[in-house]
């Protein structure tokens, strides 16, 4: 008895080095802003685009901060409807080679800090090609840090047919968007998330 006890135990204690691994790879963090910059932690910098790409006039930034302790990203401005505008957007590519296979993660997951306003993620895949097109949900950003869990299947599509395909996940953006609003979002942590990840 005190024989398979013992192999018991082994067995549990050279298991637990997996264990943690599979833990740790329930949740694939994309950036935990560590970088201090417009950097990402997995490579790719992020951006900020505004509809002064379609003659929109609203106005906004994209910054390096600390709120309430936590560095982040911090998206700030005045969304106009003016000129058939309506939006800013911190902007982060996928992957370095262009593309991430997500499908083995069950959503986006987020750390943030906000006014109490409705902000939008947006998806691009390969299979979005003009630039209007994309894969949404909504959250709100609550004034106060808080982890947002959106699940892949909260995410409609928008001007497109394709359903979302997580295996050529090619961009992430977060967005003050749709109405006339002060945008003010703070963002410590963008990753994905499986079902099996448990608290951060």
């Amino acid at each position: 008895m005190w024989f398979t006890c013992r192999k018991t135990v082994i067995l549990c204690v050279l298991a637990f080095p997996l264990l943690t691994a599979m833990a740790a790879d329930s949740t694939l963090i994309l950036d935990d802003r560590s970088t201090g910059d417009l950097q990402s932690t997995h490579g790719p910098a992020w951006r900020l685009v505004t509809d002064a790409v379609m003659g929109g006039v609203s106005q906004g930034s994209l910054t390096p901060d600390t709120v309430a302790g936590r560095p982040c990203l911090r998206l700030r401005g005045a969304v106009s409807l003016d000129n058939r505008g309506g939006f800013l957007q911190a902007a982060l590519d996928a992957g370095q080679d262009g593309t991430l296979d997500a499908s083995g993660y069950d959503g986006v997951l987020l750390d943030v800090y906000g006014n109490d306003e409705e902000y939008n993620v947006h998806l691009r895949t390969a299979d979005v090609w003009l630039p209007w097109q994309s894969y949404r949900a909504s959250f709100t950003g609550a004034a106060a840090w808080r982890t947002v869990r959106i699940p892949f299947s909260a995410f409609s599509g928008y001007r497109i047919r394709a359903g979302l395909d997580t295996t050529a996940l090619r961009r992430i953006g977060i967005l003050a968007i749709g109405r006339v609003f002060q945008a003010d979002l703070c963002v410590a942590r963008v990753g994905l998330y499986r079902d099996d990840a448990g608290s951060p």
